[in-house]
């Protein structure tokens, strides 16, 4: 599977967990200079290459190559430990910092290719729904 991440199906109202990182669809974005095809994550308003300001908000793939990743054994309350923290390179020449999951410590490869998911991370205080992302093997198990 490849192209752009897609969302589980959610119902709304909805918030990301951080601003900018997703779009209305849900969809993990970044940034496009249209002057030079530099991309971006997370999203920015000024070109580092060319110093264009004119970026475009543009809808990231849903699937990449683990860089390099760190099993973290011991976390603040609220927080299962073990869990797994990767760097992925995304087909736009992008790295994204995300939680892998579906998968065993002990199983991680560095350049395995795992896919994108936007999935609910919990509710806030008013009761909308946190959607972020994580990284899970091609055709792994939902965790």
């Amino acid at each position: 599977m490849s192209g752009v991440a897609h969302p589980t199906a959610i119902e709304a109202p909805w918030i990301a967990f951080r601003p900018g990182v997703l779009d209305e669809q849900a969809r993990v974005v970044g940034s496009r200079c249209p002057s030079c095809g530099a991309r971006y994550f997370p999203s920015r308003q000024v070109c580092s290459r060319c110093l264009a300001s004119d970026l475009e908000t543009v809808p990231l793939s849903d699937v990449g190559t683990l860089y390099t990743y760190t099993v973290v054994r011991q976390a603040a309350p609220g927080f299962e430990v073990p869990y797994i923290l990767g760097y992925v390179d995304l087909p736009e020449d992008v790295r994204l910092l995300g939680q892998v999951a579906g998968i065993e410590p002990e199983a991680v490869r560095l350049g395995m290719r795992l896919h994108l998911s936007v999935e609910p991370f919990g509710e806030d205080e008013d009761g909308r729904t946190v959607m972020g992302f994580r990284f899970r093997p091609e055709g792994g198990d939902d965790d």
